[in-house]
């Protein structure tokens, strides 16, 4: 039957979906914006991260404490969180409290007053949290990771910039980039929980039905039409690469190892997708995780993931090693890609993959919010509504030769890129196979 939910178009451009789910008297309202790190100009990397750490600090019309008050009266919570394309307001509450915490939520995307003291306390966390990030070799591997695998392309940037960039924004570049980026026709309101359909809608019609569009935005930058966002091919390595950053009093090293991906837009996503869990997910890591972690026990962790976006995003093998360990890891990651361009997956190793996969949808549907989330999801990459219903036959339709071929596309150990950060220095020598 599916989740079956209600869309709906204002006459501003709003997108508005909503699923009656009368489970628990609650409600989870998630407010996606289709701007996000993409869109930070290119001398202030993080606009988008401190952009979002400082709109839900106070409106027009409500001062920070008085949201915050608000919302713990109501035992309700609100949050807002940004990506390289979408930002999100993300809120739940009681049923009951639907429509005072819905215009709560609407004021903050359509009134933010970005006061100083809450843009200057918001800059100085972020830039703590990018400092801690500096000290932990995990997150220092995937940067160095992607600025050497996109280079000048846009994906090398970080979502959440540097402690340079950051200090460089002020109160006005946040005021610009909310100008640019909000605007009705890039804004999807999605509500799941206890409530009638139609009122819900009224309800949010009643909340941002009029808000103009202003001559200061962006066009949308959705998935289709002419007003599209077209993210630049990135060019993908013709070497092998690697790369190191040296954190000699570290116990621990990380290495990211991968190529450039796939749109989220190849008419092959699912095959890509049931190669990927079947690789470094499935169980405890796939295939990776069944070699390196549990045979040779060298690997705290190991698993793949497949950043699949408006552009191609990452395909990323991630390993956290010894530094003892840092080469015998990558040579076994290189092995087992070698072994499945070589011999394929087996048919048992894909079909369990997409057993799990398919059966791990309902799980994923659990929860008003993780429904909320699919749906922005869904309508942001134009896949239709009925997508979790038609999803399982896309994932069990996948062969074992269309996951072959997916691996054969992407896999090739001679032009991967490697980046190691911890107690470990690259030689001359730690490029070559």
């Amino acid at each position: 039957m599916g989740l079956n939910p209600t869309r709906h178009v204002l006459d501003n451009g709003v997108t508005v979906i909503v699923k009656s789910n009368h489970t628990t008297p609650a409600v989870s309202l998630l407010i996606g914006v289709r701007t996000g790190a993409y869109a930070d100009p290119a001398d202030r990397e993080g606009t988008a991260a401190l952009c979002a750490r400082v709109l839900d600090r106070g409106t027009i019309t409500r001062p920070a404490d008085v949201i915050a008050d608000d919302l713990d009266g109501r035992g309700a919570s609100l949050s807002v969180a940004t990506g390289r394309h979408q930002m999100a307001i993300s809120a739940t509450c009681l049923s009951g409290d639907f429509g005072a915490v819905l215009a709560l939520a609407a004021d903050i995307a359509r009134h933010p007053a970005f006061p100083d003291t809450e843009v200057n306390t918001r800059r100085a966390d972020l830039i703590t949290s990018i400092r801690q990030d500096e000290d932990h070799p995990a997150p220092m591997a995937v940067a160095a990771f992607a600025r050497a695998l996109y280079g000048t392309h846009p994906y090398a940037r970080k979502v959440r910039g540097s402690v340079a960039t950051v200090e460089s924004i002020r109160r006005q570049d946040l005021v610009r980039f909310y100008q640019k980026g909000f605007q009705p026709h890039a804004v999807t309101v999605v509500v799941v929980g206890d409530f009638a359909a139609e009122a819900a809608i009224a309800a949010i019609g009643k909340a941002f039905g009029d808000w103009a569009v202003s001559a200061r935005g962006d066009k949308p930058s959705g998935l289709s039409g002419p007003d599209a966002v077209l993210v630049p091919d990135a060019i993908a390595p013709t070497e092998r690469r690697l790369v190191s950053v040296s954190m000699m009093n570290k116990a621990q090293a990380d290495l990211a190892y991968g190529f450039i991906g796939i749109r989220r837009a190849h008419p092959d996503y699912t095959a890509f997708s049931v190669m990927n869990n079947a690789l470094g997910q499935y169980a405890i890591g796939g295939r990776l995780g069944d070699s390196i972690r549990e045979r040779q026990g060298m690997a705290y962790y190991v698993f793949s993931s497949l950043d699949a976006s408006l552009g191609a995003g990452a395909f990323t093998i991630r390993a956290g090693v010894s530094a003892d360990n840092v080469e015998r890891a990558i040579a076994s990651i290189d092995a087992e890609l070698t072994a499945v361009l070589q011999s394929g997956f087996t048919a048992q190793e894909i079909d369990e993959s997409k057993s799990y996969l398919v059966g791990s949808l309902p799980r994923q549907l659990e929860t008003n919010a993780a429904i909320a989330s699919f749906l922005l999801n869904a309508d942001f990459f134009d896949l239709g509504l009925d997508y979790d219903a038609r999803l399982p036959a896309l994932i069990q339709s996948v062969t074992l030769d269309a996951a072959n071929a997916a691996a054969r596309q992407l896999l090739d150990p001679s032009r991967a890129t490697i980046a190691v950060a911890g107690p470990w220095m690259k030689t001359a020598t730690d490029l070559h196979r």
